[in-house]
């Protein structure tokens, strides 16, 4: 398995954080690593959405876990291998909420894989929390 987490403290509510994740279509708004996303359904356990990153092919994903208020999972099904990113809220030093994100490859080919897609995917978290963190605090 290859796994990856970046986390941010923000004076952000994870009220006010929870509402930018579950408005999917906005995302492109704030994450500069989507171009478009369809959404089909939903911010529930089961939804499909197709997110497209610049200049690349469109990627399926699905919600695969939701616990309001606090965190969601998405998963990438590639067959030998599954790519699962988990956004969490966490209470932190008083008055500040803790956002993070991690990401596991596993499966057959998650040995082989990993290291290679791995870096690809998370390299623009810090970009991504802090685009968020800085909306949310706006």
């Amino acid at each position: 398995m290859w796994e990856y987490e970046h986390s941010v403290e923000t004076t952000a509510s994870a009220e006010t954080l929870w509402r930018h994740w579950v408005a999917i279509e906005q995302w492109p708004r704030w994450n500069a690593g989507i171009e478009k996303i369809e959404v089909d359904g939903p911010f529930a356990v089961g939804t499909v959405f197709t997110m497209t990153p610049p200049g690349e092919e469109p990627l399926r994903m699905r919600l695969t876990e939701v616990v309001p208020g606090r965190l969601f999972t998405d998963e990438m099904d590639a067959g030998d291998f599954v790519v699962r990113t988990v956004h969490a809220l966490e209470p932190a030093a008083p008055g500040k909420t803790r956002v993070i994100y991690r990401t596991e490859i596993s499966g057959a080919a998650a040995d082989q894989v990993g290291p290679q897609i791995g870096p690809a995917i998370t390299a623009d978290f810090p970009d991504v929390v802090g685009a968020l963190v800085r909306l949310a605090e706006s």
